[in-house]
């Protein structure tokens, strides 16, 4: 009779705790909608930091754009427009000019997510969002015409410069707006602190001394505001303070040195996030044991991802019973480089 009761206590308990905290109703569905029609997804799309992304192909084909993904690399060429983006990475070019998003684009499973006010707006599209229904709107007849009036505002000249490293823990945050904006609509904020009154601000660039000591550790700058044409924009970009320039170097490379390589084979390691790998790759052929003879050769540059890693295919003429040099060189603003040879057989 005790334990009949006890059992009734707790669930009566358990009853009330449940009425008192209900489950969260599940996060309701971002629709696209582009010209009118709603675009359906075999990934839905997927909202991150107040920012909607949606997979490579399904809107930007809508809007009559050419998409081609290459190893890491994204373009999209539509409107007269062509725009550069690569996985993990806020860097970006739109008609061959710098511009930086305030987000990078990232992979779920097989599918690659793109922001889509970013690429919508550069490619000269209006967009809309309704987060009442959570429904975003394009109108590719909603641009600006003109030469490029409709991209969107983007930082330049950058100080500290992205994913860069500087010894003050005072540094003079500043960059250059690539069109005119309205400098009393502008806001900045520096890890989610409003600077904006001790901010100067013009139409075309802003400067921030910190009158205090940041901690030694990365910062995100942020940038708001309305262009003087009226299109709002939202950029930011990263820095470390306080500290040393990193040394950048080159882990977990493929193939290693000794490996038998054919005449197309892939390189791949690790360096700092975002660095530059430049790629020299020299073939010999080896007559009667001693001479050397060229045979071919090969030169690229990739990008490291934001986990620094990265992967390039070479592809370069070899002689059976040759050798293989390639020579790596991982380089990044305000970081020492980094040299690696390899030594293959082919």
């Amino acid at each position: 009779m005790y334990k009949s009761s006890l059992i009734r206590v707790a669930l009566a308990s358990a009853l009330l705790i449940a009425a008192s905290n209900p489950p969260a109703p599940a996060a309701a569905a971002v629709t696209i909608v582009v010209n009118g029609a709603t675009v359906s997804f075999d990934q839905p799309p997927i909202e991150r930091s107040g920012r909607v992304f949606v997979p490579l192909r399904g809107v930007f084909e809508r809007m009559g754009a050419t998409v081609v993904y290459d190893n890491g690399l994204i373009n999209a060429t539509g409107n007269g427009r062509n725009i550069s983006l690569r996985i993990g990475s806020t860097a970006a070019t739109i008609n061959g000019q710098n511009y930086t998003s305030d987000v990078a684009p990232f992979l779920v499973g097989a599918r690659t997510l793109v922001p889509l006010r970013f690429i919508s707006e550069a490619l000269g599209a209006a967009v809309n969002y309704d987060s009442g229904n959570q429904t975003v709107s394009i109108s590719t007849n909603g641009g600006s015409s003109g030469s490029g009036s409709s991209q969107p505002v983007a930082l330049t000249n950058l100080s500290p410069p992205d994913q860069g490293v500087v010894q003050s823990s005072e540094p003079a945050v500043s960059a250059t707006f690539s069109q005119t904006v309205d400098p009393n609509s502008v806001k900045v904020t520096i890890d989610s602190r409003d600077v904006t009154s001790a901010t100067a601000i013009s139409p075309t660039d802003f400067l921030f001394t910190p009158p205090y000591a940041l901690s030694t550790a990365s910062h995100t700058v942020r940038v708001v505001g309305t262009s003087s044409t009226g299109s709002s924009f939202d950029s930011s970009w990263s820095f470390t303070s306080g500290t040393s320039t990193n040394d950048n170097y080159l882990h977990d490379l493929q193939p290693s040195s000794g490996s038998m390589v054919g005449g197309s084979f892939t390189v791949s390691g690790t360096a700092l996030p975002n660095s530059r790998v430049h790629i020299v790759a020299a073939s010999v052929a080896i007559v009667n044991g001693v001479f050397r003879m060229p045979a071919g050769s090969y030169n690229a540059d990739v990008i490291a991802d934001a986990n620094g890693s990265f992967s390039q295919v070479v592809t370069i003429n070899v002689v059976s019973g040759g050798n293989v040099t390639v020579r790596l060189t991982a380089s990044k603003p305000t970081s020492n480089s980094a040299t690696i040879t390899l030594h293959l057989k082919s």
